[in-house]
């Protein structure tokens, strides 16, 4: 946990959290089971996923870019990593090497715009259509199977009643507002999102932070990708299929500017939460998938608005 303090929270966090309640007390008022505490925990680990791929999406708005090959990044390393335990490797390997293979992408969208000056709106659209198809490539468009039960405990257990997945994404959300709030490398963030210039002059290495800022999350994007595996015990080479959309969401949700310079990791996890919420709330009033994409279009919309006149009041 952050140990963040409800005072200390900043006032667009407020906000997010209040809208956090409002979601939670209308779906409680209309469907008994929403708050019942299987179903909360439910929210939670549907959450899990899309909140380790948000945390470090947010990192990059915070330092002005963006970027849309996470899902891809999470497919090639899914794929790798499941191949070698299937081939018998001892689980931990498998899962460095997905881990090293997120990595390694996230290193290459970082080079790529920092050292090539290249837009990361081009950048990882570019990327996203590479890694996809490395996926596909390497596995010929099948899936892999014969996880090691193993590895499958790692991510399936539960900790003081809370699924694994959920205690992973405490830990990471720790370490990444610790990363953002209380290191150099989070005032590089912030000063590279806020003025690239200026913190250039100022003696900000503008250019390998950006690049750790895209390593970051090429990780957690493998890392939610590693979690995925085990649940399902295979590997898809389409897996992750819109996840960047759902990261940037929960970003812009919880407050984070995709002119950079401004964001959080706290609102972050918010969002993250309202939109599985949400989800979850539908799904249990069997409303059609479709309308749940238009009341996630209208809140991210709505999100944006009040982002806006936030920064017009500032």
């Amino acid at each position: 946990m952050t140990n963040v303090k409800l005072r200390d929270l900043p006032v667009r966090d407020m906000g997010t959290l209040f809208g956090l309640v409002l979601i939670f007390a209308t779906f409680a008022f209309v469907s008994p089971i929403f708050m019942e505490s299987r179903n909360l925990v439910n929210i939670l680990q549907q959450s899990s996923i899309n909140a380790c791929i948000a945390i470090g999406m947010t990192l990059i708005i915070i330092s002005g870019g963006i970027d849309l090959s996470v899902g891809p990044v999470a497919a090639l390393s899914a794929v790798i990593s499941a191949s070698m335990l299937a081939a018998g490797v001892p689980p931990w390997i498998g899962m460095l090497a997905g881990l090293a293979v997120g990595i390694s992408c996230g290193v290459v969208n970082g080079v790529l715009i920092a050292y090539g000056g290249l837009q990361p709106f081009i950048v990882t659209l570019g990327t996203l259509s590479i890694y996809r198809a490395l996926a596909l490539i390497y596995t010929g468009g099948n899936p892999v199977l014969n996880i090691p039960s193993e590895f499958r405990s790692w991510f399936g257990n539960s900790l003081a009643g809370l699924p694994m997945p959920v205690i992973i994404v405490c830990i990471v959300s720790a370490l990444a507002w610790v990363l953002l709030r209380k290191t150099p490398i989070g005032e590089y963030l912030l000063a590279v999102g806020g003025n690239e210039e200026a913190a250039r002059i100022a003696g900000v290495p503008v250019a390998l932070t950006k690049v750790t800022a895209y390593a970051i999350s090429g990780g957690l994007a493998s890392l939610a990708a590693m979690i995925v595996v085990a649940r399902l015990g295979a590997a898809e080479p389409i897996l992750g299929n819109l996840w960047e959309l759902e990261a940037i969401a929960a970003a812009a949700i919880g407050g984070a500017s995709l002119l950079g310079g401004k964001g959080g990791i706290v609102g972050t996890l918010l969002g993250a939460i309202i939109l599985g919420a949400m989800r979850n709330g539908l799904t249990l009033l069997n409303v059609q998938a479709f309308y749940q994409l238009l009341a996630t279009g209208l809140v991210i919309l709505l999100a944006m608005l009040v982002d806006r006149l936030t920064r017009g009041r500032a």
